[in-house]
This record gives C-alpha cells, sequence and structure tokens, in this order.
C-alpha cells in the first residue's frame, strides 16, 4: 500500500450547484477537515498495534486448531462412541428390545386379551341392555317434564313477565329520561368549567416550560449534537481508516515473518532432510534393513519346512502306533458309479438294453 490519504480530495465529494440549499455536510467541512487529520493520526497508532496483535492472535488460533484441538476432537469423539455409544447401542438393541418384546407379548396375552374378550362378551352385552333400559325411561321422564315447564312457563309470564314489563314501560323508562337530561345539562356545565381552566393552564406551560426548553434545544443542544456527530463520525471513519491500513501493514509483516522463518528454518530442513537424511536413510535400508529382512523371510521359510516336516514325522509315527496296536484297517471295495458306455446304452435300431443284455 502506498501514501496513506488522511484527508479526502478536495472537490471529491458533491458540490452543490447554483440555487441549491447548502447541505449540513458542507457548512461543516471546515470543522471536518480540522477535525479529520489528528484524529486519523492518534488513531493509526494506537490501532496498529491491536491489529497486529489481533493478526497474530488469529494465526496462533487456526494452528492450535488445526495441529490441536481438531486431533483431540476426533480422538475424544473416537473414545465417547467406543465407551458411551456402542455400548449403549449394544444394551438397547440385544437386551432393552428383546425384553421390550417380552413384556409387550406378555401384556398382551394376560391383559389386551382378557380385556377384548370381557369387553366383547361382557360389557358390551350390559352396555346395550342399560341403553335400552334408559332410553325407555328417558322418553318417559322427557314427556313428563316437558308437561312441568309448560305450566311454569304460563305462571312465570302472568306472574312476573307482565308486571315487570308494565313497571319498565311506565315507570322506569320516564324517570331514566329525566336523569338522563339533568346527567347531560351537568356534564355540560363541567366541561366549560374544565376548557377554560385547561385554556389557560396551556397558555400557562406554553409561557413556562415549552418556550425555554425549545430555545434552549435550538441554541444550545442542536450545535453541540452536530459539533458531537462531526466528530463521531470523523472518529469512526479514522478507525476504519486506520484498521484497513494496519491490516495492510499487518499482513505486510506476516510475509516477512513467513519468508525470514522460510530461509532460516524451512529451507535448512528441507536441504537437510533431501541432501543427508534421505540418502543415510537409503543406504541405512539398502545395507541393514535389506538383508535382515531376507535373514527373516528365510528363517520363517526353515521354520515351516522344519514344522512340516516334524508333523509329517509326527503323523506318520501315529499311524505306525496304531497299525501295530489294531492291525491294517481293511480295504473298501470300489464301488463302481460310472454311467453305461455308448455300446452298453440303449440304441434306436435295437431293443437290446445295458440291462437285459447278457
Amino acid at each position: 500500500m502506498g501514501m496513506v490519504d488522511l484527508e479526502k480530495a478536495p472537490g471529491a465529494g458533491p458540490q452543490a450547484g447554483p440555487g441549491e440549499p447548502v447541505r449540513g455536510s458542507d457548512a461543516e467541512g471546515c470543522l471536518a477537515v480540522a477535525i479529520r487529520i489528528p484524529v486519523r493520526v492518534v488513531v493509526l497508532v494506537l490501532v496498529v498495534p491491536v491489529r497486529m496483535v489481533w493478526d497474530a492472535l488469529v494465526v496462533a488460533g487456526r494452528f492450535l486448531r488445526d495441529a490441536v484441538l481438531r486431533p483431540v476432537g476426533r480422538a475424544l469423539a473416537w473414545l465417547g462412541r467406543a465407551v458411551f455409544v456402542w455400548p449403549l447401542v449394544g444394551l438397547w438393541r440385544y437386551v432393552v428390545v428383546p425384553l421390550a418384546k417380552g413384556v409387550g407379548w406378555l401384556g398382551h396375552v394376560l391383559l389386551v386379551v382378557p380385556a377384548v374378550w370381557l369387553y366383547r362378551w361382557v360389557l358390551t352385552p350390559v352396555g346395550q341392555a342399560l341403553a335400552w333400559f334408559f332410553t325407555r325411561v328417558g322418553a318417559v321422564l322427557a314427556a313428563i317434564a316437558r308437561g312441568v315447564y309448560a305450566g311454569l312457563a304460563w305462571l312465570g309470564r302472568y306472574l312476573a313477565v307482565v308486571p315487570a314489563v308494565w313497571l319498565y314501560r311506565w315507570v322506569l323508562t320516564p324517570v331514566g329520561h329525566a336523569l338522563a337530561w339533568c346527567g347531560r345539562q351537568v356534564a355540560r356545565g363541567v366541561g366549560l368549567v374544565v376548557t377554560g381552566v385547561g385554556f389557560v393552564l396551556y397558555w400557562i406551560c406554553r409561557v413556562l416550560l415549552v418556550l425555554p426548553v425549545l430555545a434552549v434545544w435550538r441554541w444550545v443542544l442542536a450545535p453541540v449534537g452536530r459539533f458531537l456527530a462531526v466528530v463521531g463520525r470523523e472518529v469512526a471513519d479514522a478507525l476504519g481508516h486506520a484498521w484497513r491500513v494496519a491490516g495492510h501493514l499487518s499482513r505486510a509483516v506476516g510475509r516477512f515473518l513467513g519468508t525470514v522463518l522460510r530461509w532460516t528454518v524451512a529451507e535448512p530442513a528441507r536441504w537437510v532432510y533431501r541432501s543427508v537424511l534421505t540418502p543415510v536413510g537409503h543406504a541405512v535400508r539398502d545395507t541393514v534393513l535389506r538383508p535382515l529382512a531376507e535373514a527373516g523371510r528365510g528363517a520363517r521359510r526353515a521354520a515351516r519346512q522344519a514344522l512340516a516336516s516334524a508333523r509329517l514325522s509326527v503323523r506318520q509315527a501315529r499311524a505306525d502306533v496304531r497299525r501295530m496296536l489294531f492291525g491294517a484297517p481293511a480295504e473298501r471295495r470300489p464301488v463302481d458309479r460310472r454311467e453305461p458306455s455308448a455300446a452298453e446304452a440303449r440304441t434306436l435300431g435295437s431293443s437290446t438294453t445295458a440291462l437285459t443284455k447278457d
């Protein structure tokens, strides 16, 4: 990265044309330029070490993740499967499932089958009989209840409803209309009083509270807020710019350190491995390991042949002992299981077969 532009190029931003109102960013340009340069310098000096430390921690964390945490995690996962998952799977598959099937079959035989039989041959007939009985009794009780309800309805109409309707129409309705008119008049008067009091309080609050607060806001808080907004915006821009510059510097330092480690550690180690260790290893392999391997293979072949000879000798000695004690075994008479030849088989031009032939 080249020279860092700590100041915006003049004329880079949008300019207000003739007749257009001057925006807030144009009016505050001098203040922003005066604040920008020192803020960016200070922030750059403070952010560069933080960014370099952050990049170093990121590299160390990636190395730790790839070299330590990931293998340890895989080993722990395998150990967890071997210690917990596989025993639990075996326990579930070969103990719990067969036991549950046995308990289920036993419950079916001891509970479900008797319950189904009891429901089908005992409870269902009893329930049907009770339903028929209560249906007939319910029909009789319903007829009686309809008669009683009709009588009570007639009595309630002429003893309660008709007097209540007369009382509501000729007594309660006129009294309610009179009370409603009085309430409307009282509410109108109270509304006029409340309106007057509210008008007076409104002007008092406006003169004593609103106008001073508005003046403080317009002439004190708003300019201070605009100044703080400009400062905060410039600080945020400076932080972002310094973070990017620090990233470029950190990458450059990292590449330099990587190059130094490569030419001071990696390349010498590679040269030593390629030019010293590899020829020495090949020489050791050709002069020591291969002859030892050939000797080991020859010894294994000799041992196998000796064992085969000893096994054959033991087998022959055992056969001789068995023959001396029990005699030679009787020879089995071979059975002719071959198919008849073409000459002995049945032919098309002759009725002679292999079974009827002399």
